[in-house]
């Protein structure tokens, strides 16, 4: 009983009668001064949330290039960007509908498709390549990287893995400029296709996402981490290219 009253008496000494705790809302400021600094630490903030997202969108602004007019390249690049029920979602289409188009069109000659199969049940560069098979892209001209957990890995793997030198990357809009520069920082030569879509909810989220993943791919670029999964080098890029000659 002893232990009882103590504690009671501790509690409601800290809060209200009973013992429960009274929690403090955090206070406003009194005066002009107060509201001032208020002011310029929100905006301070908002500078430094965006300065990442600046710095890509100043980087790579002479590296984007339209379908119709973006350099001869060997190799194209295409991330991945999720599975509706095993097949590539429409995002991913759109992606993959470029590359199938730049194919045929003689300014690519291989598709390295890079995506997560971190899991047997969720495989998308398989999906990738079946969906570019049936689109008109050879199979012996599609390279399947199956460790591109994220745009930083994939850039890696493309360079160290499979000998990737220079590229086209093709992604949606809002995400193809994180894309270049780090595959620029991870030592491949890249040019981006930004693919267009409707601007849906989807297309929103990734807009907004990627003013939080700009952070990251700041932080990849100054510390260069090696990504989840490395392995051995791979040769299927230079095996799929000598397939054509």
């Amino acid at each position: 009983m002893v232990n009882r009253i103590v504690v009671g008496r501790v509690l409601k000494g800290r809060g209200e009668p009973g013992g429960r705790m009274k929690i403090r809302r955090p206070q406003l400021p009194r005066t002009r001064a107060g509201w001032r600094r208020l002011v310029q630490g929100v905006m301070a903030g908002c500078v430094l949330a965006l300065l990442p997202a600046t710095w890509l969108f100043v980087s790579t602004g002479d590296r984007l290039r339209d379908a119709a007019d973006v350099p001869r390249t060997q190799v194209a690049v295409v991330f991945g960007a999720g599975l509706w029920d095993g097949e590539p979602s429409p995002y991913l289409a759109h992606r993959l509908d470029a590359a199938a188009e730049l194919y045929r069109a003689g300014r690519i000659k291989v598709v390295l498709v890079t995506g997560d199969n971190s899991r047997e049940d969720y495989d998308e560069p398989d999906a990738m390549r079946a969906y570019l098979t049936r689109h008109g892209v050879p199979d012996a001209r599609i390279v399947s990287d199956y460790a591109g957990f994220d745009t930083w890995d994939s850039c890696v793997r493309a360079k160290r893995i499979f000998g990737v030198d220079r590229a086209v990357l093709i992604s949606q809009g809002f995400h193809i400029r994180r894309a270049v520069a780090l595959c620029e920082a991870a030592g491949v030569d890249s040019y981006g296709v930004g693919v267009s879509d409707k601007h849906d909810v989807t297309w929103y989220y990734g807009g907004t996402r990627e003013v939080f993943a700009a952070g990251k791919a700041a932080l990849d670029v100054v510390f260069r981490p090696d990504p989840r999964f490395l392995g051995p080098k791979e040769p299927g890029v230079a095996r799929a290219l000598a397939s054509g000659r």
